[in-house]
């Protein structure tokens, strides 16, 4: 049996995590975990008593139904308006357990000039090169996702990608889990930094195929990165959390 309070508290954790990296536009952005099982998902709840990202507790998490009708919560919190982002992704991959919505700046950047993130590093960071090279998704669109149609056509585009980045918007990631997404949230903003940083100096240059082909096949099929768990206790100690 899925214990609800822990779920809870790692989603509120996600938020802090990410508002403290400067990963949105306070107080918008938003996290959800699915319960395992069910049409039902926690996630950060927008309203007039709502926190920040940044300072996210447990109260500020809610339960909501896959039509995106809050179920249980605080009187002072409200379904986000685009939680059909998280609803169609999970009735559509049944991979996905956590959602994450943030509106990274350097990310945003690139989706306006239509620039993509070039894989610029290896070594540095095998597991942000393999999210690089498996593709990141695109929406074209700079609308809020607040219906099921605009839900659907999220879904869609998004396909069966660990990230899409989102026209003038933002960016959604999705995992297997909260660190997943969450980690991987945080990776193609690092990518999307590098790669700005490195414009001003001149002009980047990808690292050669043979490097990526190397690198790549070295984590392709391991699954989750084998450093994903001191990446995610080191966030946490930014927190000073454990």
């Amino acid at each position: 049996m899925v214990d609800l309070a822990k779920l809870r508290e790692q989603v509120a954790q996600s938020c802090r995590m990410l508002g403290k990296l400067n990963l949105t536009k306070e107080p918008s952005g938003h996290v959800s975990a699915r319960l395992p099982g069910e049409e039902r998902a926690l996630i950060k709840a927008r309203g007039p008593e709502e926190s920040g990202l940044r300072f996210v507790s447990a109260r500020d998490i809610i339960t909501v139904d896959f039509n995106g009708k809050k179920i249980s919560g605080d009187d002072g919190l409200d379904v986000p308006q685009e939680v059909f982002i998280h609803t169609w992704l999970y009735k559509t991959r049944p991979d996905v357990q956590c959602v994450v919505h943030v509106h990274p700046l350097t990310v945003v950047l690139f989706t306006i000039c239509n620039k993509p993130i070039l894989p610029l590093y290896g070594a540095y960071d095998p597991s942000g090169l393999r999210l690089l090279v498996e593709g990141v998704a695109n929406y074209p669109r700079s609308i809020t996702v607040s219906n099921e149609q605009l839900g659907e056509e999220f879904a869609k585009a998004m396909g069966d990608k660990q990230a899409c980045v989102m026209r003038g918007h933002g960016i959604t990631s999705a995992g297997a889990d909260i660190e997943d997404a969450t980690l991987t949230a945080i990776k193609l903003n690092d990518a999307a930094v590098i790669n700005y940083q490195a414009s001003l100096l001149g002009t980047p240059q990808p690292i050669p195929q043979e490097d990526i082909d190397i690198l790549v096949g070295k984590s392709r099929g391991s699954g989750r990165s084998v450093h994903a768990g001191s990446n995610w206790r080191y966030y946490c100690k930014l927190l000073d959390e454990e």
